[in-house]
């Protein structure tokens, strides 16, 4: 799909989205086993796209896509954490950290931050530095000043 920050590339089981990444991101494709299960796929393929289309237009805040990333559950912890930062904030990640209740592991949740296979819908560009700055986006710091800068006008 064609968006503001470029080519997104998008991912889906019959459980939900798996994938949303830039083009350019090194992918890993996994096959769909019946017809009703690639049908599913199909279809929240088409609900993502139509809202994604609607948040890079200003009209959509939050998603209601099914939402199935392959990770570790640490990861998968990090990335509930994520889901509950608002629309239009930020957070950081001793921040998020604390809220794991695990206050040391601000790095981990950083590198768990950095491997979410379903970028903008679980939200890891709302997760800056603790002093404020924008710290690293695996998919590019300008991809993450236009995601904010989005949020932020919208908000």
């Amino acid at each position: 799909m064609d968006s503001p920050c470029g080519p997104l590339w998008l991912a889906a089981s019959s459980a939900g989205l798996t994938d949303l990444r830039p083009v350019s991101a090194r992918l890993a494709v996994s096959q769909a086993t019946t017809p009703a299960s690639v049908t599913q796929a199909r279809e929240w393929l088409l609900q993502t796209v139509a809202q994604l289309q609607q948040y890079f237009a200003g009209e959509r805040r939050e998603f209601s896509i099914p939402l199935a990333p392959i990770g570790t559950a640490f990861q998968r912890r990090v990335w509930q954490q994520l889901l509950q930062i608002p629309y239009g904030n930020v957070s950081s990640y001793g921040e998020l950290a604390n809220r794991l209740q695990q206050p040391k592991a601000a790095r981990a949740v950083g590198s768990a931050n950095g491997a979410n296979p379903i970028a903008i819908m679980i939200p890891c560009h709302r997760v800056i530095g603790k002093n404020g700055t924008l710290t690293g986006y695996a998919w590019g710091l300008t991809m993450k000043q236009q995601l904010l800068a989005l949020e932020q006008a919208e908000a």
